[in-house]
């Protein structure tokens, strides 16, 4: 899949733009209330399902994980309580999908940040190849990817638990099978998890339309139940 140009990446982000803004300011204010409501984000995400064929929603407690990121600190799913959770799965090494699914989320993550919600989303990516994707290397990859830091992280359970996040990744609902080339066989997913830890959808590939996907986060950070 070629790299989006600047040009369609600009158009993408301005159509979702438009969407948000009336979600956080001005006519938010009305959104906000509606997400207070005890029936609303139900409500909303039954239209999401209705217009976005590769959403899937869950509504049950995310799998829990005990992880480190890359300066060695401990990060478990409880520690992200009250943050809106955008997390998926890859390995440095890939060659095809991974990059294209970091490259997808990034602009996600470009279109939540141009908002209040930078504060209240916490995009989380976990390797499934923590023997080989060192804290080193997955520093280099965050870079090499022009991801912001200030809300994305890399998680490893590290190289004395090789396997450990392939099955965790399994309890999420996604196989990450080993070749014997070093590859790995794998699908496409991104989880969006609740402030309480409830894994409310997951996102099939990279066809979910941008704009669905921040709407949905929106709504996630405006609910209080």
């Amino acid at each position: 899949m070629p790299r989006p140009t600047v040009l369609s990446r600009r158009v993408l982000l301005g159509r979702a733009m438009g969407v948000v803004g009336l979600l956080v300011t001005g006519a938010g204010t009305l959104a906000a209330n509606r997400a207070a409501q005890a029936h609303s984000l139900k409500e909303l995400e039954d239209e999401l399902y209705a217009r976005e064929r590769y959403l899937q929603v869950v509504n049950a407690p995310a799998p829990d994980f005990a992880l480190l990121d890359t300066d060695g600190r401990a990060v478990g799913l409880s520690d992200l309580r009250g943050k809106v959770v955008v997390l998926n799965f890859i390995y440095a090494s890939c060659p095809d999908v991974c990059p294209v699914h970091t490259e997808y989320l990034a602009r996600i993550q470009e279109m939540v940040n141009a908002t209040p919600m930078r504060d209240l989303v916490r995009f989380v990516t976990i390797t499934t190849d923590p023997e080989r994707d060192t804290p080193a290397v997955l520093k280099d990859y965050v870079a090499a990817h022009g991801l912001d830091p200030t809300n994305w992280l890399f998680l490893t359970s590290g190289t004395d638990e090789p396997a450990a996040t392939r099955e965790l990744a399994q309890r999420f609902g996604l196989e990450f099978t080993l070749t014997g080339d070093g590859y790995q066989m794998h699908g496409v997913v991104t989880h969006l998890i609740d402030k309480s830890g409830v894994l409310r959808a997951r996102y099939h590939g990279m066809k979910p339309h941008p704009t669905n996907l921040v709407v949905h986060i929106n709504a996630l950070t405006n609910d209080f139940h």
